[in-house]
């Protein structure tokens, strides 16, 4: 008999990633990485945005000091679970040297779960959507670059958080 993982969709769940890199070929890395999304069984990429650079955000806020970040974002389909979602891409931000050894600090790369179809979830592995998604620029805009009319779960449209945001900065 098989029996069904109950944290696997039935059908694909529509997904929205965040990648961001600030050491090391930043590009090479991002696009690679990209690449290695396109290759995950059970991931089907549908749009990449352009990248764009911003300011490293470390935990007391932003830092120019730090090396810039370049990010962007990838809309997909998946099969996965959150879950295993969540493990494909730790598994590529390890290919790619990620080290752990400072929350917020520099890194070769990041990918982040920023929404997982409508779902929303709060646990220490992983949190749905992504809980600062609405406060970052570098998330919002290359998100809106590919869906113009984007919504974040539980807090509405993409546009007007970045309008609300553009008006704190």
């Amino acid at each position: 008999m098989i029996v069904r993982d109950p944290t696997r969709p039935l059908r694909s769940t529509n997904v929205v990633l965040a990648l961001g890199a600030n050491l090391g070929d930043r590009r090479a890395t991002l696009e690679a990485a990209v690449d290695d999304l396109r290759v995950t069984p059970g991931v089907i990429v549908d749009a990449v945005s352009t990248l764009i650079e911003s300011v490293a955000v470390t935990l007391d806020g932003a830092d120019e000091s730090a090396p810039a970040y370049l990010n962007g974002v990838v809309l997909a389909r998946t099969v996965l679970g959150p879950r295993e979602l969540l493990a494909a891409t730790s598994r590529i931000e390890d290919a790619h040297g990620r080290i752990r050894a400072e929350r917020w600090g520099s890194r070769t790369l990041d990918i982040d779960i920023i929404t997982f179809g409508e779902l929303r979830q709060s646990d220490p592995q992983l949190t749905l959507p992504h809980p600062r998604a609405a406060e970052r620029p570098f998330v919002l805009d290359p998100w809106l670059e590919l869906d113009p009319d984007a919504v974040l779960p539980g807090l509405g449209s993409v546009a007007a958080l970045r309008r609300e945001r553009a008006s704190d900065e």
